[in-house]
């Protein structure tokens, strides 16, 4: 299916933590931000896994709760970092032909998403827009991105090592 140029993949990033069976209230924001955005051309990815062993994918709980329109909705429940939501993200890119992606985040997470999706789709060149929800600024997840700084440059050397996943 090509979605063309009026079409474009939104990519919904999970968020969860270890306490929580359902989707977890950023999530949830994320959620709602993206149904707002999306329309009958886009392509929405819902992407996260499942930190419970035997729970229910971000992915899944998304899909679940999903309100809003779009032309194809793919639930990727593989994904367990930024670098992943990406790389699972560039086999719609590719199928799709969107030229833009807009990756739905929140604030505290939105320069590092940028910068990962830049660089995983810098031979595609879509157009990269990172959109987030209004939010509190709660202090602990701006500290948490020190640290995924830190070691994403060698989740990327990973990347440019892994095999494409299969169809």
């Amino acid at each position: 299916m090509s979605v063309g140029a009026d079409g474009r993949l939104i990519v919904v990033l999970g968020s969860s933590d270890r306490h929580t069976d359902g989707l977890h209230p950023i999530c949830a924001a994320r959620l709602r931000h993206a149904a707002t955005l999306a329309d009958t051309r886009d392509v929405v990815v819902l992407s996260g896994w499942a930190r419970a062993a035997h729970g229910r994918s971000e992915a899944e709980l998304m899909a679940a709760g999903w309100t809003g329109t779009c032309r194809e909705l793919v639930v990727d429940p593989e994904a367990r970092h930024t670098v992943e939501n990406a790389l699972n993200a560039l086999d719609d890119l590719e199928r799709t032909g969107a030229t833009t992606v807009i990756v739905v985040t929140s604030r505290f997470h939105a320069q590092r998403a940028r910068a990962v999706f830049a660089y995983l789709t810098r031979r595609q060149r879509p157009t990269i827009v990172v959109s987030s929800p209004p939010a509190r600024r709660p202090l602990q997840p701006w500290l948490r991105e020190f640290p995924c700084w830190a070691v994403l440059p060698f989740q990327l050397m990973a990347a440019r090592r892994r095999p494409a996943r299969a169809p």
